[in-house]
């Protein structure tokens, strides 16, 4: 079975996973951020740690827009074209043709968001929607839009799938819930929905990068073939297996991104594989909650993946 096959094989409900997938992402330093630096590095990582499936990267962040200082500024914000997104695509179009005959494909894919933090911050985007959502609207669906022309760059050079992450939902951002629900939620969707009728294969990240989350019903209906998310619910513990069940479908990940894996000890590593192979829910792929630590050891994330797949069942 090759890796393609073995990544796809957990999406049948009625087999059985002989084979347990597993992958890790980081970021790579900026002079491999484009061109074919980025599509050698990328290529490079896959390689020497023995991952399932490619993830590539997004570094193309929206430009600071100093202009948005109030709700009503959100309607400047600039629609881009697919030249913006030139650079990302052409590392795109030379990691599908070098790596897609051996391995499935994600690209990862910023919530509109997430990327209208980037165009102002985290802090500003939050203060503004939770003063006036109606002000603030017009510019995440512009957002929306510009986005929409990366995701179908994306699929017209043959991308499997996605790698979507979502943020805005977690406990304590919002006072008002109804402001991610109405506001928030529509433009993920909206994009989701287009990579989940285009491609075989996308995986849904409930992203705690910056929060952790008290509720997931929230995103129980989001498309997405796998769910990504950390194993941890309004403060408690949960397992990879309560996820899946949740969700109704398969999850990835379960361990720690500044645990073990960026860590020192070997023989930690190994012994966190093994417990969460032996906890793990029917169909899984072993992975982390999220990016791991950029200065990470690849010989850590080559010796969970050995791991995996040395215990595969």
């Amino acid at each position: 079975m090759n890796k393609r096959d073995a990544v796809l094989s957990i999406l049948d409900k009625g087999g059985s996973q002989e084979y347990v997938p597993a992958a890790f992402f980081l970021h790579f330093d900026p002079q491999y951020h484009r061109g074919q630096l980025a599509i050698d590095k990328h290529l490079a990582y896959f390689h020497y740690t023995g991952m399932d499936f490619v993830k590539i990267q997004y570094e193309r962040k929206f430009p600071q827009i100093p202009a948005i200082q109030r709700p009503e500024d959100w309607a400047k914000t600039p629609l881009y074209k697919e030249d913006f997104f030139a650079e990302p695509l052409a590392v795109v179009k030379g990691i599908v043709e070098a790596a897609k005959p051996d391995a499935l494909v994600l690209v990862t894919l910023y919530s509109p968001f997430m990327c209208a933090g980037h165009a102002t911050s985290g802090a500003l985007l939050t203060q503004h929607l939770s003063e006036d959502p109606e002000k603030v609207k017009p510019g995440l669906e512009i957002i929306t839009e510009s986005l929409m022309t990366f995701v179908k760059g994306c699929i017209k050079l043959g991308v499997d799938g996605f790698y979507t992450s979502t943020q805005g939902g977690e406990a304590g951002r919002f006072t008002d819930r109804t402001i991610f629900e109405q506001y928030i939620k529509p433009t993920d969707l909206a994009l989701m929905e287009e990579v989940n009728r285009s491609c075989q294969f996308n995986i849904l990240h409930v992203c705690d990068y910056h929060l952790s989350y008290d509720d997931l019903t929230p995103f129980l209906d989001y498309p997405g073939h796998v769910v990504n998310c950390a194993l941890e619910v309004g403060g408690k513990p949960v397992d990879g297996a309560e996820i899946s069940r949740l969700f109704g479908r398969p999850f990835m990940g379960g361990m720690d991104r500044h645990g073990v894996i960026a860590g020192d000890d070997r023989g930690a590593i190994v012994a966190e594989v093994e417990r969460l192979l032996a906890a793990a829910p029917e169909r899984y792929i072993l992975g982390a909650d999220c990016t791991i630590p950029s200065d990470t050891d690849w010989d850590n994330i080559r010796l969970a993946i050995d791991t995996a797949h040395g215990a595969s069942r």
